[in-house]
């Protein structure tokens, strides 16, 4: 098979499969509606404080955005382990690296474009209930978050979907990765804020605030969980390409 037949295989199995396409319609839709929800109703009374970091805050929903992220990546990749699915895919297609690249491409570019529409999305509807706090695309670094965010959802999907391709569970993925990006990074900070500075979430979320006090800056921060979501597919290419469908 061509390298367009292939990739295009894989666009059709990520459209197919109810899990991976319901969770990859989740990033934008559970954003948009925890932001229809909250600016309503806080938006206004948080901008007020006198710490608050207009920016930082218009991103809010992101933080459920990232689950739904992850949650895509490793159902986009555990699809391959039901009913001897893999078998199958490595039958069609014998080459394991054009398989492997071409399924992690579809799911980066898929995450890539959903993640820059969210975090679009989710800046200019939240704005619309700010009343005299709403900033612009013009305000200083707004521009730059937007993107960012969106090329951070996509990072942590290609996380999720390389830890899936090595564990071969989707759920043992889920139950690593959401509780770390809820829980540990919070810890660790709390403990020791240089260490917590380079983990995968802190890291990358960097580009969503006005301000930054730390290491790292927008671009080396997604820099850095760029590095992580690397390690994470080359282990689970490492994975396809050694053990038996």
């Amino acid at each position: 098979m061509t390298t367009s037949a292939v990739l295009h295989a894989e666009w059709i199995k990520i459209r197919s499969v109810r899990a991976s396409w319901g969770s990859l319609l989740a990033v934008l839709g559970v954003t948009l509606a925890i932001t229809l929800l909250a600016f309503p109703l806080i938006g206004e009374a948080e901008a007020d404080n006198a710490d608050y970091d207009t920016l930082l805050g218009a991103f809010y929903a992101m933080n459920f955005a990232q689950i739904a992220a992850i949650s895509f990546g490793a159902t986009a990749f555990s699809s391959e382990f039901a009913h001897n699915a893999l078998r199958v895919s490595l039958a069609a297609v014998p080459r394991r690296g054009l398989f492997y690249a071409a399924k992690t491409a579809v799911i980066g570019a898929a995450a890539l474009v959903l993640g820059l529409v969210t975090s679009f999305a989710t800046f200019l509807t939240g704005q619309l209930f700010m009343g005299e706090y709403a900033i612009g695309l013009g305000h200083p670094g707004a521009l730059s978050a937007c993107v960012g965010g969106g090329i951070y959802l996509a990072l942590m999907a290609l996380l999720a979907s390389g830890l899936t391709a090595l564990l071969r569970s989707g759920v043992a993925v889920l139950s690593i990765l959401i509780p770390f990006v809820l829980i540990v990074g919070f810890v660790i900070g709390d403990m020791s804020a240089g260490v917590a500075e380079f983990l995968p979430d802190r890291a990358g979320q960097v580009v969503l605030h006005s301000e930054h006090t730390g290491t790292l800056g927008p671009w080396t921060g997604l820099g850095v969980t760029a590095l992580w979501a690397a390690a994470s597919l080359l282990a689970g290419w490492w994975a396809v390409r050694r053990r038996d469908a």
